[in-house]
């Protein structure tokens, strides 16, 4: 069964054996994980493109289903917002803005990446199976040992760190958390089923006995402070818009390059969970070689994953209600394959670039640093690219700015500064890139390059 939200001329269904293809992989994971009911969804190209269940789910794309740490993704986009309003430094001290927590030298980009130290529960009892006012206060969520580690040296998942970062949310808008995502995310983004309490239809939470085939419903508790941490309710329907946005931004809520920094790694992997890490509020992972970005997320009774390969232009939701059985994440990465590699992404047609600058379009082709070749390209909006025109080498994409330079955004140069070095007569020596000097020759004569060049010039072996 295929649902779509309003489709566009430039949307392209998928096909029947594609179709086919993810309605087995979500069968057998249901089957297989012994859940009473589980949904997948695909998104492609910002468009709701198929969606089926398996068990009993009376409407597949609209049915709400508890989405757990995939929450930690929304408050870390409100997060985000405030910095980009300049209500605050990331790297700030937490006891600037959220006085009195104990845990005052911890930054908020710390505890966006789960580096923050925190441990990663709260004191007992078990907080996803109590209610939120066990826990009246971030005293009672943090308790007498709120630090497992020291800040800033390593990734340790952290609940109650994101209890911190709701609570920070509220002080610095004024309002509460869930008022916030209402306003900033879920009104502009049209997430109109995505809610802190369930709203009908929606799918019970089941504990299904390890042994038998029979079941225990599980308590759907409100989490209180706990809510940034894993309180929403949410639909296929809905996961699917906000995973398009986790790829493209919308500045509505927050912009492009913002998103694209939340999916920089701010944390590596642990010993074991293979490639990937932590952005700023996201998961990161490589599944044959497909990056991807989303998050996973439980509480008992229900299993959920998403996952954008922002590369491929495919997103993937799996819900389950189930505490344990089926693997979600693992569930949509391999609904993002199949999608990607049966129909893979068409190429934008290439189109010539309005105008440029005619002294930018004297710096293209190549340059030299030392005997290694380089190539200049220049790409639209301004930016640049430098990248090797032989083997594996050190390459990036470089954004302009006000002054003539212009800054790293991807790979080893990432935010270093390239800027060009003229002559007198003003025409160009150089280009200098974190003190790397590129010229037009291999060790071209002349003071640009730093040591000097041996005067006899290039020989042949004596």
């Amino acid at each position: 069964m295929r649902y779509t939200w309003p489709m566009t001329s430039s949307s392209v269904p998928l096909l029947p054996s594609t179709e086919r293809a993810l309605l087995h992989r979500i069968a057998v994971a249901q089957s297989e994980g012994r859940t009473p009911s589980l949904v997948g969804a695909v998104a492609r190209s910002g468009r709701l493109v198929w969606t089926a269940s398996r068990g009993d789910v009376a409407s597949p794309a609209d049915t709400q289903y508890r989405v757990g740490s995939i929450t930690k993704t929304f408050t870390a986009v409100l997060v985000m917002r405030l910095r980009d309003e300049g209500l605050l430094d990331l790297d700030a001290p937490l006891e600037r803005y959220l006085p009195g927590t104990g845990v005052g030298d911890v930054t908020a980009a710390q505890l966006l990446s789960h580096s923050g130290g925190l441990a990663a529960e709260t004191p007992s009892p078990w907080w996803e199976r109590t209610p939120g006012e066990t826990r009246p206060d971030l005293a009672s969520v943090l308790g007498e040992r709120p630090l497992a580690h020291p800040p800033g040296r390593r990734h340790h998942y952290s609940n109650t760190g994101y209890t911190l970062l709701g609570s920070l949310v509220s002080a610095l808008r004024g309002t509460s958390w869930e008022e916030s995502l209402h306003a900033e995310i879920l009104e502009p983004l049209g997430m109109a089923r995505t809610t802190s309490l369930p709203v009908a239809p929606y799918a019970t939470g089941w504990a299904v006995h390890p042994w038998a085939d029979v079941l225990l419903p599980e308590p759907a508790e409100d989490l209180g402070l706990m809510a940034p941490a894993g309180q929403l309710w949410s639909t296929a329907t809905d996961l699917c818009r906000f995973a398009t946005f986790l790829a493209e931004g919308d500045e509505r809520v927050l912009s492009r390059e913002s998103v694209r920094e939340m999916r920089t790694p701010a944390a590596p992997p642990l010993a074991g969970d293979g490639d990937g890490g932590y952005g700023l509020g996201v998961q990161l992972a490589r599944r044959e070689g497909r990056t991807l970005v989303g998050h996973s997320g439980s509480l008992p009774g229900f299993v959920a994953g998403l996952w954008a390969g922002v590369d491929d232009d495919v997103a993937a939701v799996v819900l389950a209600n189930a505490t344990s059985g089926p693997q979600p994440g693992v569930l949509a990465a391999d609904l993002v394959r199949i999608v990607a590699e049966a129909e893979p992404r068409l190429p934008e047609p290439w189109r010539p670039l309005p105008q440029v600058d005619p002294d930018l379009l004297a710096l293209t082709g190549p340059w030299y640093w030392g005997t290694y070749a380089y190539g200049l390209k220049v790409l639209a909006d301004g930016e640049v690219e430098l990248q090797p025109l032989r083997g594996a080498g050190r390459g990036s994409r470089f954004r302009p700015r006000p002054d003539g330079t212009w800054t790293g955004l991807d790979g080893y140069y990432d935010g270093e500064v390239l800027r060009v070095v003229r002559r007198r007569d003003g025409s160009v020596s150089h280009l200098d890139l974190g003190s790397f000097v590129f010229t037009r020759e291999p060790y071209e004569p002349g003071d640009a390059v730093p040591g000097g060049v041996d005067e006899g010039g290039w020989r042949g072996m004596p």
